[in-house]
């Protein structure tokens, strides 16, 4: 018989403002007195709806409450557990040789063959092998990335503790075990648990991959995926985050799918596109950013809006770059047998991102003034003379040798502009310092013109002074 979910709501309100809730109690209550174990799922699945959240004693608490923070050192590398479970996967599909042979051979040149792909802006379509391949190399640094994102977010006070996640485009699971994993704090007081209630959008094969992968999820984590389309997929739920991982390229109307995604936030949530770092997709993202801005959203980050009216209007290649991460089991084990290892190998973390909400809040909400700073967007009549900016550094370090070299706007250029550090001081030091996204004051730099790039370059040298 159905377990009346009613009555199993009703007594999982009333309990929790009493004492912690133990499955076996609620049974009491229920008609039929269901088995504890499937009142407990019960209790999972209507977590986030309850505020509760369960402690690894097996009880249900009221849920933290407020942003969710967590500390974050970075990430070394996917988990070993997730590696074992791929190459499980691997085993099951190609025998326990699955990386020599015909079978290893066949993997390596599905690997080519996707990277070929993208790079030609071929669409794909993802049978079970195929989905397996694109694991081996991509779930690694997805999860790195996502993992960096939400880090930044959770900084930003941009996560709830109680938490609905929309993921389109979920692939084989790379971000939704990163997400899964963010939020599994099972170390944490009981009292001061988050809730998550996870949902991915996938209609390939991949979503298999993911679903092997991901399971259940954490005790606090709830997860369905609905094999759709992105464009396809409907809800009624208001959604905190909604991600786009690295899906924009392969949509038909990637403007007008992720605008109606906007129409399903939460009125304080956030849209997060993301995008391989090459110079293609890392520009479409900007542009489908700036489409959606005209259509109303508000761009919170990482790129700025610092000048009343203005926006920017050049080819924005911009990403952030985090420190490589360790080889993934699966990558390793591939490459033993490969002409080339560094061709399935694939280790660093390099993304663009946006995020942008419905509510009008950016990360810098400033609005300067002539009088105080020049624009970027006004640099031809500063060449050749000494000015003060506020900027954000929107790249890490882009020179290969030489002078370091940071990509920089303030929402207002047409062309691209660099700061180059030609000499470091302690009163510069913040440009080479500051983080991806961080916003910059600059006094006494330098204005000129690099006719051979076609941007401007702004030298930062002993007579100029960065504050973070």
């Amino acid at each position: 018989m159905p377990v009346d979910r009613t009555a199993v709501r009703d007594t999982a309100k009333y309990l929790r403002q009493i004492r912690p809730i133990d499955p076996a109690e609620v049974s009491e209550y229920v008609p039929d007195q269901p088995d504890p174990r499937v009142l407990r799922q019960l209790l999972r699945e209507m977590a986030l709806e309850l505020g509760i959240a369960e402690g690894p004693d097996g009880l249900f608490r009221p849920a933290a409450t407020g942003p969710f923070r967590r500390p974050f050192d970075g990430v070394e590398g996917l988990p070993a557990a997730y590696d074992r479970e791929l190459e499980a996967l691997l085993v099951e599909q190609y025998g326990p040789d699955w990386h020599r042979g015909d079978s290893g051979a066949a993997i390596r040149e599905r690997i080519e063959r996707l990277k070929a792909d993208y790079f030609a802006g071929r669409s794909v379509s993802y049978d079970w092998d195929l989905a397996l391949a694109y694991a081996i190399y991509h779930l690694a640094d997805y999860y790195a990335s996502t993992q960096y994102l939400l880090a930044e977010l959770s900084r930003e006070g941009l996560v709830p503790s109680q938490a609905r996640i929309l993921d389109v485009g979920a692939g084989v699971g790379g971000p939704a075990l990163a997400i899964a994993d963010f939020f599994d704090v099972s170390n944490r007081e009981p009292d001061s648990l988050p809730v998550l209630d996870y949902q991915a959008v996938e209609p390939a094969a991949a979503a298999d991959v993911l679903e092997a992968l991901l399971g259940s999820g954490p005790r606090n984590v709830s997860v369905s995926i609905a094999r759709e389309t992105a464009e396809a997929f409907e809800s009624s739920e208001p959604y905190d985050l909604i991600f786009f991982n690295n899906v924009l390229s392969e949509l038909e109307n990637p403007v007008e799918t992720a605008d109606r995604y906007l129409d399903l936030l939460a009125p304080d949530g956030s849209l997060v596109l993301t995008a391989p770092a090459d110079r293609n997709t890392s520009i479409q993202l900007r542009e489908v950013e700036r489409e959606l801005e005209t259509r109303g959203a508000t761009v919170y980050g990482p790129t700025v809006r610092l000048w009343p009216n203005e926006r920017p209007t050049e080819d924005c290649w911009s990403f952030d770059k985090q420190p490589d991460i360790t080889v993934p089991g699966v990558q390793a084990t591939l490459a033993e047998d490969a002409n080339r290892a560094a061709t399935v190998r694939n280790t660093s973390v390099k993304y663009s991102y946006s995020i942008l909400r419905t509510d009008g809040e950016r990360r810098y909400d400033l609005a300067l003034s002539r009088s105080n700073v020049a624009m970027l967007g006004e640099m031809e009549t500063h060449v050749g003379s000494r000015i003060d900016l506020v900027v954000a550094k929107l790249s890490r370090n882009l020179a290969e040798d030489g002078h370091p070299l940071y990509k920089v706007s303030d929402g207002s250029e047409s062309e691209n502009h660099f700061a180059v550090l030609v000499n470091e001081t302690e009163l510069n030091q913040a440009l080479r310092r500051a983080g991806y996204g961080d916003l910059l004051s600059v006094t006494n730099v330098l204005a000129l013109y690099n006719d051979d790039e076609g941007a401007y370059n702004l030298v930062v040298d002993e007579e100029t002074i960065v504050d973070a």
